[in-house]
């Protein structure tokens, strides 16, 4: 599929699996698509963009034991060396409260949707794709996390985002923010007693967690392209810095 306009994607990794949940948003935030598919699927997606940001909600590399250095010669024990493996940008959302997954320090130690993610990169970088920002670039590529994205949105750690509540949450975060996207506030409009009683829940106007994820990184890409003065990077180059909508953190999420 070929957009003439820029196209702005977030891809989400299903956990456990080698399966993705990608989203599209236009330059005016409509929601373009929406779709699962395998690692073909998406790169023969982002194959047909001509000019596309995409953020990926992945880790894009292990960690190069730059959080280490300073610490080698101070007696460690084994449970302050496992707080130490993980990447500057994981323990910089960490120490505000934001906490997500430890990258570890070799490929062969990291769980499988990391290993996926490393794959889904370099496919990337085989098709055109350069790392942001790379203004020069009609195609880039980036790293978000969407709980960090989120998190920074509403001021504080979110709720769980496998509960209801979680997802109303998001989706409601989302769709203050301009999205294009179903109005998660017609949920409760469509709720009745007879409908709780029999277990009836309107859930088809909400969006799975996956694919809240992957649009929370597809708003993030539109965001480093149309208002990077409003967006932060935290973490090293070396190591891959992660990207977030929001231009500064709070001192505890």
């Amino acid at each position: 599929m070929l957009f003439n306009d820029s196209t702005f994607i977030g891809i989400d990794l299903n956990s456990g699996h080698r399966s993705f949940t990608y989203a599209a948003l236009d330059r005016d935030l409509n929601l373009i698509a929406l779709a699962d598919g395998e690692m073909e699927d998406v790169t023969a997606f982002l194959d047909g963009q001509s000019t596309a940001t995409v953020a990926v909600n992945a880790p894009s590399g292990v960690n190069r034991g730059l959080v280490g250095e300073g610490m080698k010669k101070k007696m460690l024990t084994p449970y302050q060396l496992r707080r130490i493996e993980l990447r500057l940008a994981e323990l910089e959302l960490r120490e505000h409260g934001i906490n997500i997954p430890r990258t570890p320090a070799t490929v062969s130690a990291c769980p499988e949707w990391m290993q996926t993610g490393f794959a889904l990169y370099r496919k990337l970088e085989k098709i055109g794709f350069k790392k942001y920002p790379e203004p020069d670039s009609a195609l880039q590529v980036l790293e978000t996390n969407s709980h960090g994205c989120y998190s920074v949105l509403v001021g504080q750690v979110p709720l769980p985002q496998s509960s209801l509540e979680g997802r109303l949450q998001r989706q409601l975060i989302l769709y203050e923010r301009g999205l294009r996207i179903k109005d998660p506030m017609d949920f409760f409009e469509e709720i009745t007693r007879y409908k709780v009683t029999k277990g009836d829940w309107p859930l088809e106007l909400l969006y799975s967690s996956a694919q809240l994820d992957a649009i929370i990184a597809a708003y993030t890409a539109w965001m480093s392209v149309n208002k990077a003065e409003h967006i932060l990077m935290v973490g090293d180059i070396k190591e891959g810095r992660i990207v977030l909508p929001e231009k500064e953190l709070k001192g505890k999420y």
